[in-house]
């Protein structure tokens, strides 16, 4: 079992309890469904599987014992593959999103990077950040790489949002420049090879009355 803080049993309880709730609304969305593509059929169902994730989380970190459930993920939504077999080029595409949550931390991180770089190139003229977030969020992600970005982002005073990576077949390499005005424009979820998403759709507020669950996420 892990050594962070364990659920306690009551929580691990009122877990259980929130997956019965969550089976009898699913129920009673699917018995008065107006129709194939039910919004209320689909939010039950997202609830439920939120309701069995954050569950079988909790019974394992505490008993380190699993459920049976399997949630599906994003891929289960993905229409059926109609690329190439043997691909002969692949494009991944990354989304990751940040909310700024301590301005301050941010806007000195990047000034300190700037005073590197200024140190470095022998510049005797200071770059100067001041107060510009805009120009702060510039520096750091001309400094660093999106994967050092997003393992440091509490350093950087960032908070993670969901993120997503789609590896696409692609008939062949584009010409160097191709895309480059407009890069997502040509992302065909028909040729999507596999996909990883990381998502907070099951945090405890999804459950608990909180913010609708409208997604699935795949750790």
């Amino acid at each position: 079992m892990s050594d962070a803080a364990q659920p306690t049993a009551a929580e691990v309880r009122a877990a259980a309890e929130a997956v019965k709730a969550a089976l009898d609304r699913h129920l009673e969305a699917v018995e008065n469904r107006t129709g194939d593509d039910d919004p209320a059929v689909y939010a039950a169902f997202n609830a439920l599987a939120a309701a069995a994730e954050a569950y079988d989380e909790r019974l394992y970190d505490r008993y380190d014992e699993v459920t049976p459930f399997e949630i599906p993920g994003v891929e289960d939504s993905l229409p059926p593959y109609e690329g190439p077999e043997e691909p002969n080029a692949v494009t991944v595409l990354i989304r990751r999103d940040y909310a700024v949550v301590e301005p301050q931390r941010l806007l000195a991180q990047s000034q300190r990077i700037a005073d590197v770089d200024r140190e470095d190139d022998g510049t005797e003229t200071p770059a100067l950040v001041g107060t510009s977030v805009h120009a702060a969020l510039g520096v750091l992600f001309g400094e660093y790489e999106p994967d050092e970005i997003a393992s440091r982002h509490k350093e950087f005073g960032l908070e993670e949002g969901d993120s997503t990576l789609w590896v696409a077949a692609a008939d062949e390499l584009p010409e160097p420049g191709e895309w480059l005005s407009t890069p997502f424009d040509q992302a065909d979820p028909s040729r999507v090879i596999c996909r990883f998403d990381v998502s907070a759709v099951f945090d405890e507020d999804d459950i608990h009355g909180g913010p609708d669950v409208t997604g699935l996420d795949t750790p």
